[in-house]
């Protein structure tokens, strides 16, 4: 007697590989040594007419001699913030293997001062790449003309 709810027909399941592909040789990739290399790294990242316009959110991926396997861009929002889906935040992290992460995000009103919403989220981050194991090592909030660490604050 088959049970209904046995299904054998497993050829229609998709099959899931994961795989990540660099063009860039390790040797190559920039290195990060401080918030101040991060933040010269995203800068020059950064849309010059989007930085000033509206907040966008990325991730700095990190190989375990801390160099960048890539930037990732969690998401795009409005002038005065953006929402962050951890879920694509790790899983472009656990993607590309990285043992580490920056989190960053960008404030149009020039002021770098964290809002009581960006504490909360990185507090909810790093509790999360804990979990992972892969560590949250900094945020930064940018402007073009400077930045504030949570790292170098003692805020993380």
């Amino acid at each position: 007697m088959k049970n209904q709810y046995q299904n054998t027909d497993w050829q229609k399941v998709s099959e899931i590989e994961l795989i990540y592909k660099s063009r860039v040789k390790s040797a190559d990739r920039p290195y990060i040594t401080s918030s101040r290399d991060a933040y010269r790294l995203l800068l020059d990242s950064w849309d010059p007419g989007k930085i000033e316009f509206f907040e966008q959110f990325k991730v700095l991926l990190l190989s375990q001699s801390n160099r960048v396997l890539g930037i990732y861009e969690v998401s795009s929002g409005g002038i005065a913030g953006t929402v962050v889906d951890m879920r694509l935040l790790f899983a472009a992290a656990l993607k590309a293997a990285a043992v580490g992460i920056i989190i960053t995000h960008n404030h149009p009103s020039g002021k770098t001062a964290p809002s009581e919403a960006d504490r909360n989220m990185t507090r909810k981050i790093r509790e999360a790449g804990k979990l992972l194991d892969i560590p949250l090592l900094d945020h930064l909030i940018v402007t073009p003309e400077t930045y504030y660490s949570f790292a170098d604050e003692g805020a993380l």
